[in-house]
């Protein structure tokens, strides 16, 4: 039955994490955001917050985010859980619903954490048969994501890639391509981010997140960790810019949990976010027409990183349109531009 479920719509724009700091700013300006996204369990009673997200999501598009659910519990979900994410989706009626691939229960006890599973059939069973009764109880598409990573089971029998494939086609659930995840994990387990991404099946991913990360040193080793409190980096834009290469527009989320900064710059990471994918998207347009006519014409503007940046850093070649369109806006470019460099 889960594969019948039709997706939701949402727009194919960046939004933000809304949280508590920003609630009332959110209300009374109202600013421009192409959505919002929440936790659900901060919605599951009641409260000025509950209240406030109900006025909020008449004026945008919401998506709801769980983390607790605990999807690769092998002794089935939590219902009295369940049935409260049913209610708060009745209630507030997102246009999409998530949660990840992860465990975070054990006897009845749950943890303050995401916990990676052994990718192999018999965890694909408990999880797919998770998902079905998560997606049969809301009736509707839930969209699952990846996990960063700091350590790999020895016996699994595929890895994260194949196993959310393989949950696709199992249950007709959709993916949350979490890009930061997917950075984080790949350099601390070795793997290729880029061909993880390209193993994923593109028509499955309904959402994608971009975060910052931390950098841990442990001896010789340098471990990253998945803290969502700073900026996106300069080599998760360019993951993302591959994201985007091979997806086409999705709807992307702009990540920050700790460290939590003025909504501005939250709203600044979603115009970065929004101008990438746009340069992307009008360089394809314009080879395209380049190989449909072989009239002469003027050589195009190319937002191309490498052609703009010494530094390789994709989002980049908003900065370079955004100075050409709003030459009155250059000295606060610059000064942000300048961040970006110096963090590259």
């Amino acid at each position: 039955m889960s594969s019948m479920f039709s997706p939701l719509a949402i727009p194919a724009s960046a939004g933000i994490g809304l949280r508590s700091p920003h609630i009332a700013e959110m209300l009374t300006r109202r600013p421009s955001a192409g959505w919002l996204e929440v936790h659900a369990e901060n919605y599951m009673g009641d409260g000025a917050g509950v209240e406030a997200l109900e006025r909020l999501r008449q004026i945008y598009p919401l998506s709801v985010h769980g983390v607790g659910l605990s999807l690769g519990s092998a002794q089935g979900l939590d219902r009295d859980h369940l049935e409260r994410l049913r209610k708060v989706c009745e209630r507030f009626e997102p246009d999409l619903v998530s949660e990840h691939l992860a465990w975070s229960v054990a006897d009845g006890a749950y943890l303050n954490d995401l916990l990676p599973l052994r990718y192999d059939e018999e965890a694909l069973a408990i999880v797919a048969r998770n998902v079905e009764t998560l997606q049969d109880t809301l009736k509707r598409r839930v969209l699952i994501e990846n996990l960063s990573a700091y350590l790999a089971f020895a016996d699994s029998s595929m890895n994260e890639a194949e196993f959310l494939a393989a949950l696709v086609a199992r249950t007709g659930c959709g993916l949350l391509l979490d890009v930061n995840n997917v950075h984080v994990s790949a350099h601390n387990l070795q793997y290729d981010a880029k061909a993880f991404i390209d193993a994923l099946p593109a028509g499955a991913i309904g959402e994608i997140h971009l975060a910052g990360h931390a950098t841990n040193h442990v001896g010789a080793d340098t471990v990253l960790i998945d803290d969502h409190g700073s900026r996106v980096p300069p080599v998760v834009w360019t993951l993302y810019q591959h994201a985007i290469d091979r997806l086409g527009p999705r709807p992307t989320l702009i990540e920050w949990d700790t460290d939590v900064p003025i909504l501005d710059v939250l709203l600044g990471e979603a115009m970065w976010a929004d101008m990438l994918t746009a340069s992307i998207m009008f360089n394809r347009k314009q080879a395209a027409r380049r190989e449909q006519t072989t009239k002469t014409r003027a050589t195009p503007i190319h937002l191309s990183v490498q052609s703009e940046t010494t530094t390789g850093m994709p989002v980049l070649a908003a900065f370079a349109a955004a100075r050409r369109a709003r030459p009155c806006m250059s000295a606060a470019i610059v000064s942000i531009e300048e961040e970006y460099h110096a963090a590259a």
